[in-house]
């Protein structure tokens, strides 16, 4: 049997996370679960204001995405989410039930603010780029890919990464 594994497209706003992952998505045929999704409305609301989350804000969200991934009964899932803290990342890892292989979307600072304040459809403010940022860690192992490229040229490098892993 295939192993259950997640690939999560992870970083700050503005990083791509969303549009790479279903680029991936569609390329792999793998389902894609966005992370945005299971925000409740208080945690949008907060962030639309200007104001960052708390690890306690977190938490209904963290519960919502990992029942998502658990339920899921595709071996494979892409997934995007910012996942910068150590405190997601434990608590995603020790509930979704599957291995995970983090995907790194690395992009320089003013190549971020500039795509955030181009964008009009998100909740996210350009005002909270400096906070994550701040918060950002990432995971050991994770995949770190230039993001700062096309999406087929970033997708491809992820690929890539994939099958050398296996």
């Amino acid at each position: 049997m295939l192993e259950r594994r997640i690939i999560l497209v992870m970083g700050p706003a503005g990083s791509g996370k969303s549009t790479v992952a279903e680029h991936l998505s569609h390329e792999t045929n793998w389902p894609m679960i966005e992370a945005d999704d299971h925000h409740p409305e208080a945690n949008r609301k907060k962030m639309a204001s200007g104001n960052p989350l708390t690890d306690q804000d977190r938490a209904a969200w963290i519960d919502s995405l990992a029942k998502a991934c658990r339920d899921h009964s595709s071996n494979s899932i892409v997934l995007a989410c910012s996942a910068l803290t150590p405190y997601v990342q434990t608590r995603l890892l020790n509930e979704v039930k599957r291995s995970i292989i983090w995907v790194l979307l690395e992009v320089p600072a003013d190549v971020l603010q500039a795509r955030l304040e181009a964008r009009t459809d998100h909740f996210m403010p350009a005002s909270q780029l400096q906070d994550q940022l701040a918060a950002l860690k990432a995971p050991e192992g994770a995949l770190l890919i230039d993001a700062d490229r096309s999406v087929a040229e970033i997708t491809d490098s992820i690929r890539s990464a994939l099958e050398d892993q296996t």
